[in-house]
C-alpha cells in the first residue's frame, strides 16, 4: 500500500506533508520515490510515534501536533506543499473532522497539489458531500490486495472552476446581428 500511495509523488512535488505518519511505512515509500527527507513534513500526534519518527529520520520536520488543528497553523508560508499523504483512518472519523483535516491540508497545498488517502473500504473514504462542499473530487488510484486488509487509493484534487466558455456552445460571429 504504501508504494501505491507513493507511486504519483515526484521529487519535483516537494515540500510534501504527511498526516498520520506512525511508523513511517509511507514516508521511507516517500523516500524511496526520491523525496528529499528535508522535503518531508511529518504530522503524528501520538508522541510515542513521534519520538521514534525523530529517530528515523532526523532530517525531516516532525510535528506532533492534531491533524485537524492545521487550518489553525503555520506549517509554511503560503500554499508550498506539492503532496499531502494521509495515512489518518479518515473512514472512522467524523465529518466535521475529516472537514477541518482536508480543508486544512488543502490551505497548504499549491493548485495543482493533491492529497492522497487510503481506504480499506470499498469506496472514497471522503464521503461525496464533504468532497463537493470543498470545491474537491477523488480520483481512484488502484488496489493492492498484497495488504491485509486489501487496501485502496484515491487522490483527491481540486474541482477545475467552470469558465464562461465551459457551458456555452460555440456560436458564429458571422450569424450575429
Amino acid at each position: 500500500m504504501a508504494k501505491l500511495i507513493a507511486e504519483e509523488i515526484a521529487p519535483s512535488n516537494g515540500p510534501v506533508l504527511e498526516l498520520g505518519a506512525g511508523t513511517g511505512v509511507f514516508t521511507q515509500a516517500l523516500l524511496d520515490r526520491g523525496i528529499s527527507e528535508r522535503d518531508l513534513t511529518l504530522v503524528e500526534f501520538e508522541t510515542d510515534f513521534a519520538d521514534m519518527l525523530k529517530q528515523r529520520f532526523p532530517q525531516a520536520r516532525i510535528l506532533s501536533i492534531d491533524a485537524t488543528k492545521l487550518r489553525h497553523g503555520l506549517l509554511f508560508e503560503g500554499a508550498d506543499v506539492g503532496a499531502v499523504v494521509s495515512g489518518l483512518p479518515v473512514l472512522s472519523m467524523p465529518p466535521r473532522k475529516v472537514i477541518s483535516i482536508i480543508s486544512g491540508a488543502f490551505g497548504y497545498l499549491r493548485p495543482a497539489g493533491a492529497f492522497y488517502q487510503f481506504t480499506y473500504g470499498p469506496r472514497c473514504p471522503v464521503p461525496r458531500p464533504i468532497l463537493d462542499r470543498l470545491g474537491l473530487k477523488a480520483t481512484y488510484i488502484g488496489r493492492t490486495v498484497r495488504n491485509l486488509p486489501p487496501a485502496s487509493v484515491y487522490k483527491i484534487t481540486r474541482r477545475r472552476p467552470l469558465t464562461l466558455n465551459d457551458n456555452m456552445p460555440e456560436v458564429d460571429a458571422s450569424q450575429q446581428k
